[in-house]
């Protein structure tokens, strides 16, 4: 892990198209902004973490013997 300090108005270049900007510092509290291609998918930690655990929860859900016999299908 890159650990960096940065001021209000300071930033960080990832690659060639992403910023990131120290906005604000208040409190404890750090305001960023992003700079990045409209494709580029940018979440809060917690919110992946989220969906993640939803997307292993519906995978469990499947019933296997239904799974079995698409694999199937598709095979031939």
């Amino acid at each position: 892990m890159l650990i960096l300090s940065r001021k209000s108005d300071e930033g960080i270049v990832i690659g060639e198209n992403i910023t990131i900007k120290v906005i604000s510092i208040d409190r404890g509290s750090v305001k960023l902004g992003f700079e990045a291609p409209p494709n580029t998918l940018i979440l809060r930690a917690e919110l992946k973490e989220a969906i993640t655990s939803e997307n292993k929860k519906a995978i469990g859900d499947i019933d296997q013997n239904a799974l079995s016999t698409i694999g199937k299908a598709f095979k031939h």
